[in-house]
């Protein structure tokens, strides 16, 4: 009985061991890869858990999401011999699921290593003996990251397609002391040289600022006086507008008044015509000479005088 007591733990033991080394776990955004003997297996896992052969079999879990490598304190010579330090260079890359077999059957699990961090060094020796310490700090920069990622992903394309660069960043690299500190002097300078521009820009645009407000106050100005102008303008022509009309009217008055006057004179003429007999005439001749103190009578006396003075007993009219 205590036999079989001894054999059955002994079993469990082995059974529990075995369940410990077999069983594995495969994290979210990993993909496992095993090795029997040293020798890849052609066969990967999902994340989970999951069973292998304990002792004879080994496994790895390789990262497929989004990860950052840093390459730390890459010395590089520049083409005057001044050498740099760049610090820290990140590297955002990602591999493809579908090629973890391949990428670890060519460059093993550690596939970053050749692929990204020797690549690294190598590209940015070439870039800085090709370049001057002041291309590299200063002037060509800001285009350090931009090259390093197109030719880390031009050499990735051909040896490893499966393995894509997404972004690269720099560290702005450490230079000899004395070197930075003329770089500092340069920079003040150069500042106040940008502040002095600056202020130039303000005190020519301010001038010209005032230029054209000066142009615009001397425009509005113009543009009144050509609008007072043309109201004064406006102002006479109304003016004689009104004169001509009331001439006009005046002179219609006029001739209307004149036109009437003419008439009357015409009807007075026609009816004067009508009234001048040959007999109205003789009495207006003789009531004109009847206003005299003399009269004179030639041969012809009216006879109606005549008669008018035998009948009378008024003492007789002496003719001279």
């Amino acid at each position: 009985m205590a036999d079989q007591t001894t054999l059955l733990a002994f079993v469990i033991l082995v059974v529990g061991i075995t369940v410990n080394f077999s069983l594995h776990k495969v994290e979210e955004g990993h993909v496992g890869v095993y090795y029997r003997g040293g020798a890849l297996l052609p066969v990967t896992s999902q994340p989970g858990f999951h069973m292998m052969i304990p002792v004879l079999t080994a496994y790895k879990s390789i990262q497929t999401t989004l990860q950052t490598d840093e390459v730390k304190n890459v010395p590089c010579g520049t083409s005057g011999g001044v050498m740099i330090y760049f610090e820290r260079i990140e590297v955002v890359n990602k591999l493809e699921p579908s090629s973890v077999l391949d990428m670890v059957r060519n460059f093993t699990a550690e596939y970053d290593k050749t692929l990204i961090f020797n690549k690294v060094h190598h590209e940015l020796n070439q870039f800085c003996s090709a370049h001057t310490l002041h291309e590299v700090y200063i002037d060509l920069f800001d285009q350090i990251d931009e090259n390093l990622r197109t030719a880390l992903q031009r050499d990735l394309d051909e040896m490893a397609p499966g393995l894509r660069v997404q972004a690269v960043r720099v560290t702005k690299p450490k230079i000899p002391e004395t070197i930075r500190k003329n770089y500092e002097l340069m920079e003040a300078e150069k500042s106040k040289l940008l502040i002095a521009a600056q202020h130039q820009k303000v005190v020519e645009k301010e001038a010209e600022t005032a230029r054209r407000k000066a142009v615009i106050e001397a425009e509005k100005e113009a543009h009144v006086a050509k609008i007072q102008y043309e109201q004064k303008i406006m102002e006479k022509e109304s003016l004689q507008k009104i004169e001509l009309i009331e001439d006009n009217i005046h002179r219609a008055k006029q001739q209307t008044k004149a036109e009437a006057e003419f008439y009357h004179l015409k009807k007075q003429a026609e009816a004067n015509k009508h009234l001048l007999t040959k007999e109205f005439l003789e009495l207006k001749k003789y009531e004109a000479l009847s206003q005299n103190n003399k009269i004179y009578f030639g041969s012809d006396i009216p006879n109606m005088f005549l008669q008018a003075n035998v009948g009378s007993d008024s003492p007789s009219v002496k003719l001279e």
